[in-house]
């Protein structure tokens, strides 16, 4: 039996069984799983190794989490837009002038955050490392047209997307979105999740165990070839230094499952958690606004989107729940946040699923928390 560590409410029995059976099956190497419920942590489990050696997964390890930082990066934008700082219905060039470029003028700022904003992926080459470069990557992306008509469909920002919503909320709040989040989220809060993390940290920083190579060579002319293939993400890049100082809004941040439940608590308790506020009642419900509902462009799934997060479908029941939201990262990370419930559900791991869409990992600890609220 794998030796799991940290607190379980006894309600929550069927998460530690379940996070146990991930480990003991050799589906997990080293992971966290977090619940809070109104904003308090009722599971907080860790388990498992980080490396070859042996060394054991610690209560304060964190590791890159890919796109489940989306979730970090919209809520920055949500708490500039419920203090009227931010109108999500506005268009992008109202902030950002010159993005209006290449027939852009009306690309609203709530198409950058549902992915519906045609901008999945540069037209331009692009080397890894320019993804260290702020300025060219935005850039960039200000000057090109969009691949589709924005608004009428969705197509997976996976990268680019942090860039677009994080340059807004650097021309609104004056500072980068690492450096409001840090400030304005994860600061007030206690939560340990970086976007940027900084030198002090790299000693609890664990490397990802790379997937198997995304297999795009059945439409080499499409779509998803265009937007995950420039540039050539390998997830080895996120071992370097360099990938941890740069911010990286869409994919870049780092934590454990406790952290990005104590973010998220925020929003699944109605804009306060922990004693702190940071957005109204009416705030959080702007995420319910649904954006897109179909095949996605770049994924070639259904995914239905509301603004800044995933909303629950018949294709991904991820939640039973009418009021709830998500996303997960590359490889397998995963926060489910049900305003129903006061509820959060968040999953971090080292070793990389297969694909982009997650796994039955971070599912069944999900599914296990709805049963043990049944």
């Amino acid at each position: 039996m794998a030796e799991v560590h940290g607190i379980c409410d006894g309600r929550f029995e069927a998460v530690r069984a379940a996070f146990a059976s991930n480990l003991d099956l050799g589906l997990d190497v080293g992971a966290s799983v977090a619940v809070h419920q109104d904003g308090q942590p009722v599971v907080d489990l860790w388990g498992g190794v980080v490396d070859d050696a042996g060394t054991p997964w610690e209560r304060d390890t964190i590791v890159n989490v890919w796109s489940t930082t989306k979730t970090m990066t919209a809520l920055s934008a949500l708490v500039l837009a419920d203090r009227g700082e931010l109108d999500v219905d506005a268009p992008v060039a109202t902030y950002w002038p010159e993005f209006a470029a290449a027939g852009k003028e009306q690309v609203l700022v709530r198409h950058l955050m549902s992915h519906t904003a045609g901008l999945p992926g540069w037209d331009e080459p692009m080397a890894p490392e320019d993804l260290y470069d702020w300025e060219k990557a935005t850039s960039l992306l200000a000057a090109q047209a969009p691949w589709w008509e924005p608004g009428t469909a969705s197509g997976y920002h996976a990268v680019t997307q942090g860039y677009l919503v994080g340059e807004v909320v650097r021309r609104v709040a004056g500072q980068s979105v690492g450096t409001f989040f840090a400030k304005e989220v994860a600061g007030p809060l206690g939560a340990d999740f970086h976007i940027g993390t900084p030198a002090e940290h790299d000693h609890r920083v664990v490397r990802v165990i790379p997937p198997p190579a995304l297999d795009l060579t059945s439409d080499p002319g499409g779509m998803a070839v265009r937007a995950l293939s420039n540039p050539k993400l390998q997830a080895e890049q996120s071992w370097e230094v360099d990938w941890r100082r740069a911010e990286i809004p869409a994919a870049g941040g780092h934590g454990n499952a406790r952290s990005v439940a104590t973010v998220q608590s925020v929003l699944a308790c109605g804009g306060e958690a922990g004693g702190v506020r940071l957005l109204s009642e009416a705030g959080c419900e702007r995420v319910f606004r649904e954006q897109s509902n179909g095949t996605d462009l770049v994924l070639g799934m259904p995914l239905r989107h509301g603004i800044g997060y995933g909303l629950p479908s018949e294709a991904i029941p991820i939640s039973p729940s009418g009021r709830a939201c998500y996303w997960g990262g590359w490889g397998g990370s995963l926060v489910v946040v049900d305003l129903e419930h006061r509820l959060v559900v968040s999953y971090v791991m080292n070793r990389m699923g297969e694909g982009t869409q997650g796994d039955l990992r971070g599912a069944s600890l999900v599914f296990a928390t709805y049963a043990s609220l049944a």
